[in-house]
């Protein structure tokens, strides 16, 4: 993806789904565990908004479209993102390899606002592991050693050279991957449960829908996400900075 799409990726898509609904509204957890599944597929932006612009079609063609109900999830647009993306793979095998540009592509966000964000995430870390540490001293270990590996990750941004975002991304993913281990096994087994109940009532008019491996990731998305808001824990990756 291009720089700019890559770490807006998010708040494309949200935004085009909002304009497509004509109403502003708050995308669910579950519509933001969509879109994570789709990133981390690779999906292209423009793959995406191609298949949401056919699913509002094949929506406003639909008995429940004519009857007034509106179009409320991302997960009726699964099916028609993913043949947008395989269109655009097919599209792409037909044709010659680019040409890199010789002129380096400009930073998406200010270096200011890069260590600023790695900063506050840091300091959300320690915060949070200084208020589980009693009941889950494990999970606070976690969190204490990803933030003293995102501090030393500051030189980086304080540096003259180039920045390599991607593989900055790719360190903060592994450090995300690690949290998340970290507090679906310290997590309490009540707490699991509501998180697995809220997911499947959130789920269960489009399971028919998907494919197992799409529920698969879409399951470990959810849970991702319900657990780090659960113990207040910030997400790391470039993606969530805008």
């Amino acid at each position: 993806m291009e720089p700019f799409n890559y770490f807006n990726y998010f708040t494309e898509i949200e935004e085009h789904f909002w304009r497509k609904r004509g109403a502003h509204l708050l995308v669910s957890p579950l519509d933001w565990a969509i879109v994570e599944t789709w990133q981390k597929a690779g999906i292209p932006l423009n793959a995406v908004l191609k298949g949401i612009d056919r699913a509002f079609e094949s929506w406003g063609r639909s008995r429940r479209a004519s009857g007034g109900r509106q179009l409320k999830s991302l997960a009726y647009c699964v099916d028609a993102v993913l043949d947008a993306a395989a269109e655009a793979q097919e599209a792409a095998a037909g044709t010659g390899p680019e040409i890199a540009a010789s002129r380096p592509a400009a930073e998406p966000f200010s270096r200011a606002e890069l260590k600023g964000y790695l900063e506050r995430n840091a300091a959300r870390l320690r915060a949070s592991a200084e208020k589980n540490r009693t009941a889950h001293s494990a999970m606070a270990s976690r969190m204490e050693e990803t933030a003293k590996r995102i501090e030393e990750a500051l030189p980086l941004v304080d540096s003259p050279a180039a920045l390599d975002l991607e593989d900055l991304e790719r360190r903060l993913t592994i450090l995300e991957e690690k949290l998340t281990a970290a507090l679906s096994a310290d997590a309490d087994e009540e707490a699991l449960l509501a998180i697995r109940r809220e997911m499947d009532r959130s789920l269960a008019p489009y399971r028919r829908k998907m494919s197992a491996e799409q529920l698969a990731q879409l399951e470990r998305q959810y849970t991702q996400k319900r657990l780090f808001e659960q113990f207040g824990v910030p997400r790391l990756s470039l993606f969530y900075l805008t």
